[in-house]
């Protein structure tokens, strides 16, 4: 059991050791990389939806927020509460649209079978639910994901 095993490769067995640690190595580089890369096309995220009648159109970053709002000039003959109304619901469409597009992020980068990948996006789902809420995680950096 400790001494050299049949065709070497054991734990103990120095070359089969240092074969070992560069595959593990070579595992943490690739996930290290799929890491940045998840983290570069989240930060870069941007959505934007258009309301169904098309009174409002409005774009949002990585983190939920507002980046730019456009209202078609049918609002001036609609009631100020309706306009409100069409505006937050677009927002939220824009936020369950860009939590698609995150864990598609996710998927294609660090795949969605490990604990972390799972960790991520649920943070991801919880971060664009409270916003659509009104309430915040304690911890929440909007600046990360």
């Amino acid at each position: 059991m400790f001494g050299p095993q049949p065709g070497g490769g054991g734990i103990l067995d120095p070359d089969g050791a240092m074969e070992h640690l560069a595959a593990w190595k070579g595992r943490i580089d690739r996930l290290a990389a799929d890491t940045r890369t998840m983290s570069d096309r989240l930060q870069q995220l941007r959505v934007t939806a258009t309301s169904a009648d098309r009174m409002a159109e409005v774009t949002i970053d990585h983190t939920g927020a507002l980046l730019e709002l456009r209202l078609d000039q049918r609002i001036q003959r609609v009631a100020p509460e309706a306009v409100a109304r069409v505006i937050m619901s677009t927002i939220a469409d824009a936020r369950r649209k860009a939590a698609a597009q995150a864990r598609e992020i996710l998927a294609d980068t660090v795949g969605t079978d490990s604990p972390a990948a799972r960790a991520i996006a649920a943070r991801v789902d919880q971060q664009l639910r409270d916003l659509q809420t009104g309430e915040s995680t304690p911890d929440r950096d909007p600046n990360r994901w």
